[in-house]
């Protein structure tokens, strides 16, 4: 490849890789993940010929969520090449978990030659209809010398708000040849919110008597950790959080608060929703006789289903700076932060004892509580699970912003070793601890070889009771049997990691989980602890899930 700099950006010549390669350097992406298929071979040539640091692994949905994890905790593009056809088919769960999740994913897939389609090309299959519903932005490049501009095109849509992933097909002619372009940074142009409805808001928030916050993931995608804290302290209003939002205040914060969220919402007269949307984590919306104010990155975020008092869109720091420069009267919202601290050192008590619980069989409750204790304060937790996972957003709370990585709404299983990959690769130094199910264990395990060959150290924690808990213990209340949700119960999930190079143990008795965690920490492998957990234990769910 030759490249010559110019006032207008960088000028670019080489195959098709190459000037794919150059865009999405300019852009700051700093790897590529993939697995390997003979359709993309320039964008592999173009990696290894400059040095560009290029990850493989077992399944192609593995590469898009190790993109997703990069996107989200780095909060710039993460990029997955795959290949033609069931390349691209395999890696549309991790496209959708993108969408809902507002992580701006590129994904560049190999396509069949177009000079010769309908012919029966191998793979040949025409990906924009699948993808297009999932995506922000799909096409299919047309010529060589359009391949920088559109990858720029694409990133800007990714990364412009309501953040999410794009899309585009290199066909087979258009990839290996050559050809000449202009390379620029994306350019994301930034929403201003309509400063009346921004003042509103401030205004019912500072005069409510009962005001909650609750926080989501685009507080943290979108930057706007420390305007939120800011807001939250101008206004002295409770904070919550969820997803990604989470440990935007540490917990020791006097405005942070976690256990009591129930008691929150009933007592509320103004929920102030920040960067999520009111979907089935949040009731839908309905908070009773509380008005909502719904805050979010896009217009096209603000919910329909529900009345909302006001709604102010844009970027979600220049919201949140308005909310905290608001110097008009204020109610004196003592009282209420109090009532609700009482309530969560309640709350925190009861956790405590459950954390600390004994008995034969092992409680989930009982390995959180010993896994806080090594933990550090910037581990990086990330769940891939149902019942075992829901206990750890219940025990576990994040003292930094963007520590937590979980499904999201879309409650996709086998994100877990992509989110490990894309999280290790983020943070070299840090922590990074995957929480699993045994049934989620089952989607990706395999891709521990790719950790392992990649010198990619994690802990995985697989909350093991042999069945889909999520599913067994409400089927049974519903019908009195249950039926497609056992599990061979107590395998050996660490024999497994360990055939590939990794490490683990299993642990049945609660007073040996300490110090199989040390061991796990201290490995430098990846490094797998089977908890045989009690399967009768379900987890306290009463959220309406539709």
């Amino acid at each position: 490849m030759t490249a010559a700099v110019d006032g207008a950006g960088i000028e670019v010549s080489g195959h098709g890789g190459q000037l794919a390669l150059a865009a999405l350097r300019a852009a700051g992406v700093g790897e590529l993940f993939t697995l390997s298929g003979g359709h993309v071979f320039p964008l592999y040539d173009a990696a290894h010929t400059s040095g560009f640091p290029l990850y493989d692994v077992r399944h192609e949905q593995t590469a898009v969520f190790a993109a997703e994890a990069v996107a989200k905790l780095r909060r710039r593009p993460g990029v997955a090449v795959l290949t033609a056809g069931p390349g691209v088919t395999n890696g549309v769960s991790g496209l959708t978990s993108a969408f809902f999740n507002a992580a701006p994913v590129l994904v560049l897939g190999g396509r069949a030659p177009q000079f010769r389609w309908g012919s029966g090309s191998l793979q040949e299959i025409d990906h924009l209809p699948i993808v297009r519903s999932v995506t922000k932005h799909a096409a299919t490049v047309g010529a060589t010398d359009d391949i920088a501009g559109a990858v720029t095109a694409a990133l800007e849509h990714s990364l412009t708000p309501h953040r999410g992933p794009s899309f585009l097909d290199l066909p087979l002619e258009v990839v290996f040849s050559t050809g000449d372009a202009k390379v620029v940074a994306p350019q994301v142009a930034v929403l201003d919110p309509d400063p009346d409805l921004v003042e509103a808001a401030a205004r019912r928030i500072a005069t409510a008597q009962r005001p909650v916050i609750i926080a989501g993931s685009d507080v943290y995608g979108g930057d706007a950790v420390d305007a939120l804290r800011a807001a939250a302290e101008a206004l002295t209003v409770p904070v919550f959080a969820n997803g990604m939002g989470r440990g935007a205040l540490p917990p020791s914060h006097l405005l942070a608060f976690a256990k009591s969220r129930r008691k929150a919402l009933d007592g509320a007269d103004v929920v102030v929703v920040i960067g999520t949307p009111l979907d089935f984590r949040l009731g839908f919306g309905d908070f009773g006789a509380a008005e909502v104010i719904h805050i979010v990155d896009a217009p096209s975020q603000r919910a329909e289903h529900v009345q909302v008092a006001l709604s102010p869109a844009g970027d979600l720091r220049a919201i949140l700076t308005g909310l905290a420069d608001w110097a008009g009267a204020r109610a004196d919202h003592t009282d209420w932060v109090a009532a609700l601290r009482q309530a969560e050192q309640a709350a925190a008590a009861k956790h405590e004892l459950e954390m600390q619980a004994g008995g034969e069989l092992i409680k989930p409750s009982r390995v959180y509580g010993e896994l806080r204790k090594v933990l550090d304060a910037d581990a990086v937790t990330i769940g891939d699970g149902g019942d075992f996972v829901s206990y750890a957003g219940r025990y576990l709370e994040p003292s930094v912003p963007g520590s937590w990585l979980d499904p999201g709404p879309y409650g996709c299983l086998g994100t877990g070793m992509g989110y490990a990959m894309g999280a290790r690769i983020t943070y070299p130094d840090r922590q990074i601890c995957v929480l699993m199910g045994d049934g989620a264990a089952g989607f990706s395990l395999m891709d521990v070889e790719s950790l392992v060959r990649q010198h990619l150290p994690v802990v995985m924690v697989v909350g093991n009771n042999g069945i889909w808990g999520l599913e067994k213990h409400p089927m049974r209340a519903m019908y009195g049997y249950d039926v497609a949700a056992d599990l061979q119960p107590a395998l050996r999930y660490d024999e497994v990691v360990r055939a590939m190079g990794g490490a683990g143990e299993t642990v049945r008795d609660a007073d040996q989980l300490g110090a199989a965690f040390d061991r796990a920490f201290a490995s430098g492998v990846p490094y797998l602890v089977n908890v045989i957990t009690d399967p009768d234990d379900a987890y306290p769910r009463s959220a309406n899930l539709a």
